[in-house]
């Protein structure tokens, strides 16, 4: 990975940049791009070695493995962050340590399967709840005690559409950086 610098490498598909405004289209978009993920994830790693799993994205990176893990932990908490956006006036949610969870057991050896599948369902009711909520209820947020910002469903839908495709483009760069099929 020595042509491609580090800042590529961490954002392949650049940092996230909130929107100025949401059109319906622009969130349809994104929450079709949501409701894809699993699948466009399971093309790419299905068939991956456990050599290839285990090896990092990038120099100090995650590796492949690892990140497909993350994905399911993290859009576990985009899920439960909604609902409690949805069913309480502005809640403070709980934070985690990505990097800590990183570095559990699952996240390291387990098999990538059974996260394909459990992404699978979860992606479909992120999806299907998405798909179902008022003007007035993708208004709702919750608040973020690292930074204490307040971040909004529509936000919230912008930022996991971004999230899933920056991670699949760490996995596709290395695929292609490492002429892996």
């Amino acid at each position: 990975m020595k042509e491609l610098d580090l800042e590529k490498l961490k954002y392949p598909i650049g940092k996230f940049e909130a929107p100025i405004a949401f059109a319906p289209e622009f969130l349809s978009s994104k929450i079709e791009e949501i409701a894809t993920f699993p699948e466009r994830l399971k093309i790419e790693t299905l068939n991956l070695t456990n050599e290839q799993l285990d090896t990092p994205y990038r120099p100090e990176g995650w590796t492949v493995r690892q990140v497909i893990h993350h994905c399911a932990e993290s859009h576990m908490n985009c899920f439960i962050r909604i609902k409690w956006a949805l069913t309480e006036n502005n809640p403070v949610i709980k934070a985690y340590d990505e990097n800590l969870w990183s570095e559990l057991p699952d996240n390291l050896r387990m098999p990538i399967e059974p996260t394909l599948n459990l992404l699978n369902g979860l992606h479909f009711r992120i999806a299907y709840l998405l798909k179902n909520l008022s003007e007035i209820e993708l208004e709702k947020s919750f608040i973020h005690p690292e930074n204490n910002s307040e971040i909004s469903i529509k936000k919230m839908i912008a930022l996991y559409a971004w999230h899933g495709n920056h991670h699949l483009a760490h996995i596709t760069t290395l695929k292609k950086y490492k002429n892996w099929k």
